[in-house]
């Protein structure tokens, strides 16, 4: 029977909350060992290793696998670790299929690539439930470094300084670190509280206190930061959704969707959750994917993703597309929001207009237009740094995000920069990871040369 709930949408098929642990279970649960190794036996090992050129942190990728193929699975997930400290979660959340996988040599003779994804998980979690670090921290230096945000960024730029022996205080806006693993992935991709199970793993290098609850522009300031520690390191994510920029935005059941997921990765009942019964999503990227997904498994009875552009343009993969439309969701192309439709302050329907790309590439109107019934409306269009959070104006901006140089410093002496808060950062767990170590490495020289 259908309920109403208090975000204005209606709440159908819901199930008994022990029903949503098979709903939202691994999406892809691990290989085991022998799986491991038939599917590492199909690498070829190539010398010039295309797949490594694809990965953002430079992992060997045919050195890991070897090692697997030959039972030293603790070999493989150092090697991994080495370059990506959180190559666990990387191994769950990466769009693999756009990266490494897509250049495995393979595909050129029409046959599948290797799962590298699944064969890093494999290595890395092994390691992870044994609590083993492969990694011993060097002795204490007697600098200190601050790290502005607990996510992917911050915690690998954390990790490598900790390793060195600097002394590394992570603050964090959210009650835990972890970032959007934590906040912001869909939660069949993270089951069994994985995110929160590498966090502590890598904080087990020991080095690294955490200060929570603590927000930069508000509880601290960069410039305070900036005399009380020998650096500061900026991870700072995005933090704020972009707005559709049409009246009744505010209307009751028309919400964010990184939010939302952020409730439903938090809640221990998903039952209680309020979902609507007609659900459309706006945008056309990952986030958009995994809210639609999600909404479907917690009782929706339509979900509808709309994009203004077509399934090429979509940043969302192919794979994540293939499984919106798997679990039963539409994908409207060639949509552009022009009206959210309400009565009495509730949402009830979107307005759409057709569009198209005009010859510079810009879309355009068709004037034919359409409208989709709708009890919830959750936006997807991408999230934008919030320059506030540091608002002293010495920092230099370049498009309204932090501007730094190839090893990610910024223009004031002491601070550096990573992640989705620069320019020209790309918005994937795996970029951050690198700019963090990238900044870890430059923080490290700064701080081992007397600060030159």
């Amino acid at each position: 029977m259908a309920t109403t709930n208090n975000s204005g949408g209606i709440s159908a098929n819901r199930l008994a909350p022990d029903a949503y642990k098979n709903l939202f279970c691994d999406l892809h649960p691990a290989l085991d060992m022998r799986e491991a190794k038939v599917e590492a036996a199909r690498c070829y090992f190539c010398h010039d290793a295309p797949c490594v050129e694809k990965c953002p942190t430079d992992i060997d990728i045919p050195m890991f696998i070897r090692q697997i193929l030959t039972g030293n699975t603790k070999g493989a997930a150092k090697t991994i670790f080495e370059q990506n400290i959180l190559g666990g979660m990387c191994a769950r959340v990466c769009p693999t299929e756009q990266l490494c996988e897509e250049a495995c040599v393979r595909n050129e003779a029409d046959e599948k690539p290797v799962k590298i994804g699944m064969l890093q998980r494999v290595a890395t979690d092994h390691l992870i439930d044994a609590n083993v670090h492969p990694f011993a921290r060097a002795g204490k230096t007697g600098k200190t470094v601050a790290v502005v945000g607990g996510g992917p960024a911050g915690l690998s730029c954390a990790h490598r300084l900790a390793t060195y022996g600097h002394d590394v205080t992570i603050i964090e806006a959210k009650p835990k670190i972890g970032g959007l693993n934590e906040y912001g992935i869909a939660a069949y991709k993270t089951p069994d509280n994985f995110a929160q199970k590498e966090v502590n793993y890598v904080l087990s290098i020991g080095g690294i206190t955490v200060r929570s609850g603590v927000r930069l522009g508000v509880d601290a300031s960069l410039d305070d930061l900036a005399k009380e520690f020998d650096a500061v390191f900026l991870g700072l994510g995005m933090g704020a959704a972009n707005s559709l920029g049409m009246a009744g935005e505010d209307a009751e059941g028309v919400l964010e969707a990184i939010s939302y997921i952020g409730e439903l990765r938090q809640a221990d009942d998903l039952s209680a959750l309020p979902i609507g019964a007609n659900v459309v999503v706006i945008g056309g990227g990952m986030t958009a994917i995994d809210i639609a997904v999600q909404a479907k498994k917690l009782g929706a009875e339509n979900v509808t993703i709309a994009y203004r552009r077509g399934a090429q343009h979509m940043k969302a993969s192919k794979f994540e597309q293939e499984l919106a439309l798997t679990n039963g969701i539409t994908i409207e192309h060639w949509a552009n929001p022009v009206r959210l439709i309400n009565e009495g302050g509730k949402v009830c329907g979107v307005e759409f207009e057709r569009s198209s790309l005009d010859k510079s590439g810009r879309v355009v109107g068709t004037g034919k237009s359409f409208s989709i019934d709708a009890d919830m409306v959750f936006k997807a269009i991408g999230q934008q740094f919030v320059a506030g959070d540091v608002p002293e104006n010495s920092l230099k901006l370049e498009k309204g995000k932090i501007s730094v140089n190839e090893e990610c410093k910024t223009n004031l002496l002491n601070v550096w920069a990573g992640g989705d808060c620069i320019a020209g950062g790309d918005d994937l767990t795996v970029a951050a990871v690198q700019d963090g170590k990238v900044a870890a490495e430059s923080i490290n020289k700064f701080l081992t040369s007397g600060g030159k």
